[in-house]
C-alpha cells in the first residue's frame, strides 16, 4: 500500500479527514450491527413497518440532489461537517428517544440525512487533497479506511453480545457509544481547514437520450438491490430468530469477502467485458434468490438458516458486478464531466425505485409471504439481464 504521504498533498488536511472516515466506519459498524434486531426485538417491527422505516431512510438520497443544491455556497468541507452534526444528532436521538415506531424512525431519518449529505462529499475531497495523477489511489485508501472501521464496529458487536444478553438498555449503549463516536468524528472534521469546491455534477439532475437504458439499469438493479439490503437480515431476524452476534459476524465475513472480490470483479469486468458480468451476475442472482425464499421449503430450518446466510454473502458479492453499469457510461460518454453527472442523475434514479420497492417490499412479504418477495427479486434480476442483453458494445469495449 502506498504511503499516505505519496497519495495525499501535504497541507490538505487530509489526516483529520481520514481520521473522521474511520470513526464514522466503525459508529455506522456498531449502529448496523445492531439496528435490525433492535427494530425486531425491542420495537417490535413487522416485515411491513421495516419497509416503512427503509422508505425514510432512503428518502435523503432521492433527494441529495436538491439538498446540495441548497448548499451549493458552501464548501465541501463545511457541507461536510454539516452532515457529521445531523449524523451525531440522528444517532443521540436513536439512544434516548421512546422506542416506539414513529420516533424511531424519525431518528433513523435524521441519521441517514446526515449520512448521505456526507456521502456526497467524501470523494469530492478525496480527490481534491490527492497529488496530481492519484485521485484513484486516494478514493481506494478512503473507501479502506472506512471499511476498517465498519469491520471493527461489527467486531466489537459481536463480542458484546456474546458476553452480554441482549437487552433495550444494552441496544440504548451501542446507540450512545456509536453517538459518541461520532462526536470524535465531528471534532476531527473541525481541524479541516480547506476551501474546496464541491462537484457541480452531484448539484443537478443529467439525462440524455444515450443513457436510457442505463437509467432503465439503475432501475431495476436498484430495486432487487433494495430487497436484498433491507429484507435480507431480517428475513434472518424474524424468520429465523437470527441474534445481534450472528448479524454482525454475517455481516463482518461479507465485508471481507467483498473487500478481496472487488478486485477480482474489476478485473473480470475488463477481461469479459461490462456487458457479459450484467447479464451473468443477475442470472446468478435468481439461483440466490431461489435458495433465499425457498430454504426452509427444501432443507431443515438450522441448514436453511446456513444456506441463506451463504447466499446473503454471495448476493453481497456479485452486487460488486454494479460497477459494470459505470463502465458502460464511461464507454458512451464524451467527457469525465459528463461521466459523474449522469452517475449521480443515475443513483438519484436508484434511490427514486428503492423507496418504492421498500414499502411495497414489506407489504408483499406481510401479505404474500417471503417466497413471493425473493421471486420478485429474481424477476427483477431476470429483466436487468434481458435489459442488459440489448446494450450494443463498442469495439473498443469488447475486449
Amino acid at each position: 500500500m502506498q504511503k499516505l504521504s505519496q497519495v495525499f498533498k501535504e497541507g490538505s488536511g487530509y489526516r483529520m479527514f481520514l481520521i473522521s472516515m474511520v470513526t464514522f466506519g466503525l459508529s455506522y459498524g456498531l449502529y448496523k450491527g445492531v439496528i435490525d434486531n433492535y427494530l425486531a426485538e425491542v420495537v417490535s417491527m413487522t416485515s411491513f413497518d421495516k419497509g416503512v422505516s427503509e422508505f425514510f431512510r432512503e428518502l435523503p438520497g432521492l433527494l441529495l440532489v436538491l439538498i446540495l443544491a441548497v448548499f451549493y455556497t458552501l464548501s465541501a468541507e463545511k457541507i461536510y461537517k454539516i452532515g457529521a452534526l445531523i449524523m451525531m444528532v440522528g444517532m443521540g436521538m436513536q439512544a434516548v428517544v421512546p422506542a416506539t415506531r414513529v420516533m424511531v424512525i424519525l431518528a433513523i431519518f435524521v441519521h441517514s440525512l446526515g449520512e448521505h449529505i456526507q456521502l456526497g462529499m467524501r470523494n469530492t475531497l478525496s480527490l481534491q487533497y490527492a497529488r496530481e495523477g492519484h485521485g484513484g489511489a486516494a478514493l481506494g485508501l478512503q473507501s479502506s479506511i472506512n471499511q476498517i472501521g465498519t469491520l471493527a464496529g461489527y467486531l466489537i458487536i459481536i463480542v458484546a453480545f456474546f458476553f452480554l444478553d441482549p437487552s433495550t438498555t444494552l441496544y440504548r449503549i451501542v446507540f450512545a457509544v456509536s453517538t459518541g463516536i461520532i462526536v470524535l468524528g465531528f471534532f476531527s472534521t473541525t481541524r479541516m481547514k480547506g476551501n474546496s469546491q464541491t462537484d457541480a455534477t452531484k448539484r443537478r439532475f443529467y439525462f440524455h437520450k444515450k443513457y436510457t437504458k442505463y437509467y432503465m439499469l439503475e432501475v431495476f438493479y436498484g430495486a432487487r438491490k433494495q430487497i436484498f439490503f433491507t429484507f435480507g437480515p431480517y428475513v434472518l431476524v424474524l424468520f429465523y430468530g437470527a441474534n445481534a452476534m450472528v448479524i454482525s459476524l454475517l455481516f463482518a465475513v461479507s465485508s471481507i469477502c467483498t473487500f478481496f472480490a472487488a478486485p477480482l470483479v474489476g478485473r473480470i469486468i475488463d477481461r469479459f467485458g461490462y456487458k457479459i458480468v450484467m447479464i451473468t451476475d443477475t442470472l446468478i442472482l435468481v439461483i440466490v434468490c431461489f435458495f433465499y425464499g425457498f430454504a426452509h421449503h427444501i432443507f431443515p430450518m438450522n441448514v436453511a438458516f446456513i444456506v441463506c446466510c451463504v447466499n446473503y454473502i454471495l448476493d453481497s458479492i456479485i452486487s460488486l458486478a454494479s460497477l459494470a453499469s459505470n463502465m458502460y457510461v464511461q464507454d458512451l460518454a464524451d467527457s469525465g464531466d459528463e461521466v459523474r453527472a449522469t452517475i449521480s442523475t443515475g443513483v438519484s434514479v436508484n434511490h427514486l425505485i428503492t423507496i418504492l420497492i421498500a414499502l411495497f417490499g414489506g407489504w408483499i412479504w406481510q401479505v404474500l409471504g417471503i417466497e413471493t418477495l425473493f421471486i420478485l427479486s429474481a424477476v427483477l434480476g431476470l429483466c436487468n439481464s434481458a435489459y442488459a442483453a440489448t446494450i450494443k458494445v463498442k469495439k473498443a469495449a469488447a475486449k
